[in-house]
């Protein structure tokens, strides 16, 4: 039987990034792991990731959540995508749904035969197509695997819940696995001198834990990777400039959308995220152009209902660590790097690097190209997300205001130019190396914000006219039948999962 190194474990730092890794790590390894998580309820968290996407569910399943408690718990409503307003130009609205656009024809992507409608005069919207886009613009939801007799696919949901629950719902099920927690601020970290692995971590009490790995889940303070190990940090703000974020707790308003609203303003842009309970509410903004007081204004004025909290406003400098894995500690959530989180991928970060560390667990002895993958990958992830945020703010014909200029002007990433160009002259989208976001993503995003195709793949010809307004026609009123078939999300969190103290 093969023994590895690790035998004692030690995650700095609570939050969602720290339960959800002592969680996974418990339910899949708890037999094998000595698993310690410190945090100190002196040391608050940032705690505004409230929106997540699809993959959430497979992270949940493996913990074995069922989840109409894990919404309970967490006051959490159904999410079938993001709407995007004032982006491509002031007025413009667009939604990133999640799910398929329509459906494939042989070998050919359905854009394709959508633009050749398009260029014949008919094909209607592209999201005339989408299912999750028709049910959410009408606050319908239902859990529905595929629609009733067609070989469409039904509904495809994340969630928005609120983080500290989430984080408290966690602690709970991972204490019962196992997990010790330990209250108390850390106050030093001891390395072996010869190797430079961390050795243990002091609290503010004298209390000094040990362990063989750690995972630095400490936030942006970066205490374990960047102020111990020295890792640097590789800024994307040359791309990304916003740099603040105020965020504020509201009553919710008179809708329940099933989806997240994503607001541009004249220097960044506005969150809003339904809960049971209350929504969720922030304006990311660029420092350069706008000042805390009128982001502030800005947000306070377009909430839905009042205020719960006074405004908190979060610095922040997007990018990420050189490393993810530096000698015998990996990290995660904040202290890994910074997205805003315009795509919601904050959590699914999270998710995917403990998910990745797990696939890569040690074994016995050094092994550099496993450290050397993981980091590989996980910078790969950071990149593409990177990219997809990027189009956003470069893909604009916005000229209202210095920030958008500079977005629309600024030189963009390669490999992003590469994808906008091959879409432009082509149609076509290829998704690399298992990227997070799948082509329907791209698709919407680029057309969503006015770029045009010049060209359908040669093949979407060869369809009879009179076979392709069928097929298309067909498409939507399978589509518009199921959406009305469909109780609101507000009903069917009533009847399902609603929360007690929200009951009534």
């Amino acid at each position: 039987m093969q023994t590895g190194n690790i035998k004692k474990l030690v995650i700095v730092g609570g939050g969602t990034a720290g339960w959800m890794a002592a969680s996974l790590l418990a339910k899949l390894m708890g037999r094998q792991l000595d698993i310690t998580l410190i945090e100190s309820d002196d040391i608050g968290t940032v705690g505004v990731g409230e929106a997540t996407i699809p993959p959430i569910q497979i992270f949940n399943s493996a913990l074995g959540l069922n989840e109409d408690e894990f919404l309970k718990a967490t006051m959490g409503t159904f999410k079938l995508g993001i709407q995007f307003e004032n982006w491509g130009a002031v007025g413009d609205k667009y939604m990133h749904a999640f799910g398929p656009i329509g459906r494939q024809l042989g070998m050919v992507p359905f854009q394709h035969y959508w633009l050749r409608a398009k260029a014949e005069g008919y094909g209607g919207d592209l999201w005339d197509f989408s299912f999750n886009y028709q049910a959410g613009k009408q606050d319908r939801f239902a859990r529905l695997k595929q629609i009733p007799n067609s070989p469409l696919e039904g509904i495809v949901h994340a969630f928005h819940f609120d983080a500290g629950l989430y984080a408290r719902y966690l602690r709970k099920g991972a204490e019962g696995f196992g997990v010790e927690r330990i209250e108390g601020m850390i106050t030093d970290v001891s390395l072996d001198g010869q190797s430079g692995n961390i050795q243990s971590v002091t609290l503010k009490d004298g209390k000094v834990v040990d362990g063989d790995f750690f995972i630095d889940c400490s936030g942006f303070r970066s205490l374990l990777m960047g102020q111990a190990l020295g890792v640097g940090y590789t800024d994307w703000t040359g791309w990304l400039p916003c740099d603040r974020a105020v965020a504020v707790p509201a009553e919710n308003g008179p809708r329940m959308r099933p989806y997240t609203q994503s607001i541009a303003h004249a220097a960044g842009w506005q969150w809003r995220i339904p809960l049971q309970h209350r929504a969720g509410n922030g304006h990311v903004f660029c420092s350069d152009y706008m000042s805390e007081d009128e982001a502030t204004s800005i947000l306070l004025n377009s909430l839905e209902g009042k205020p719960l909290a006074d405004p908190r406003t979060i610095p922040f400098r997007t990018g990420r660590r050189e490393k993810f894995w530096h000698k015998n500690c990996i990290c995660m959530g904040l202290s890994s790097g910074f997205l805003e989180p315009l795509e919601s991928t904050s959590i699914h970060l999270i998710q995917n690097s403990i998910v990745r560390f797990v696939q890569m667990f040690p074994g016995l002895g050094e092994q550099p190209t496993n450290v050397d993958e993981y980091n590989q990958q996980v910078g790969f992830e950071f990149e593409s997300i990177r990219d997809f945020i990027i189009l956003h703010y470069n893909a604009t014909s916005r000229t209202d205001s210095p920030f958008w200029q500079r977005c629309r002007e600024m030189e963009i990433p390669e490999s992003l130019q590469q994808k906008i160009e091959l879409f432009r002259e082509t149609g076509r989208i290829f998704r690399f190396n298992n990227e997070l976001f799948s082509e329907a993503g791209w698709l919407q995003v680029m057309l969503g914000q006015g770029i045009t195709p010049k060209a359908y793949h040669p093949m979407a010809d060869g369809l009879e006219e009179a076979k392709l307004r069928e097929y298309l026609h067909n498409l939507k009123t399978i589509i518009d039948g199921a959406v009305g078939k469909l109780p609101s999300q507000k009903d069917f969190i009533a009847a399902n999962c609603s929360a007690p103290e929200n009951a009534g």
